[in-house]
């Protein structure tokens, strides 16, 4: 058996765990997030490509270097000499770039140098749920396109909004009510015409595009409802009404509930 063969084979041994953390707030972890973490060969967490240079050495994480959001609710259950960073182009606009693709193949790298170095059980700590908006999914792709035979598996984590409408009192849907989900990304167009639909909306990374959501609230006459949530489990979180507020961080939720006129009206 050759190096190849055996790197393959031991591949076939591998699962790499997309692992969702909730928002901030380690204690909206779940039991078996936590077991996972805690019993992985390598915890892997992301971290903007401007702050760290990828390493496959465990435990090296630069002193002063500044923890993302996943890695800091991690290591209220792990040790971060137990942490891996994976350095991503987060904060890339416009598609693909070549420097967002190099990141995720630099991280696969990582990850498959860890694998034929030993390791079988490895974890990608991710904010809310690796399924939802998650860096996972490119990871988890990348390392497949190496080493075909690792398995991939999620842990399902909870969400931004299912935090917002929990500390803020909004129900996300009832009855007959659809549920729309939508990053501020994709346009004015799409959240415009998601709120004239019949049910709650939810847009995320709305930072940039602030304004614009707050005039369409307006138009529509659904900005008294709306809920407005960063930071959240983090110091200096804010949960609110929608206003003018500037310098929202990234990763802003914005809550829109479906216009309900009373008790059991959408049964």
């Amino acid at each position: 058996m050759n190096a190849d063969d055996r790197r393959a084979a031991g591949s076939a041994d591998a699962t790499l765990t997309g692992v969702g953390v909730g928002p901030g707030d380690p204690e909206l972890l779940t039991v078996k997030a936590v077991r996972v973490l805690r019993e992985a060969d390598v915890v892997f967490v992301p971290v903007m490509a401007d702050r760290v240079e990828p390493t496959a050495t465990a435990g090296a994480t630069p002193p002063g270097t500044d923890a993302g959001r996943a890695e800091r609710t991690v290591r209220e259950y792990v040790a971060a000499d137990r942490l891996r960073r994976l350095p991503f182009a987060l904060d890339d606009r416009g598609g693909v770039t070549a420097r967002r693709a190099a990141a995720w193949d630099d991280a696969a790298r990582v990850v498959v140098e860890a694998i034929d170095a030993g390791a079988r059980s490895l974890a990608f700590a991710t904010i809310g749920d690796p399924n939802v908006y998650s860096t996972f999914g490119y990871l988890a792709q990348s390392v497949r396109a190496l080493r075909p035979t690792v398995r991939v598996a999620t842990v399902p984590g909870v969400t931004a909004m299912q935090e917002l409408a929990a500390r803020s009192g909004t129900p996300l849907c009832e009855g007959r009510e659809p549920l729309t989900l939508l990053p501020a990304t994709a346009g004015l167009a799409l959240f415009a015409e998601a709120l004239a639909g019949p049910g709650t909306v939810v847009a995320y990374k709305g930072w940039r595009r602030h304004p614009e959501l707050l005039a369409e609230l307006r138009r529509q006459g659904r900005l008294a409802d709306a809920v407005l949530g960063s930071s959240l489990g983090l110091p200096g979180e804010r949960i609110g009404p929608v206003d003018d507020t500037g310098d929202l961080p990234y990763l802003s939720t914005l809550l829109v509930p479906a216009r309900r006129d009373h008790r059991g009206g959408k049964l």
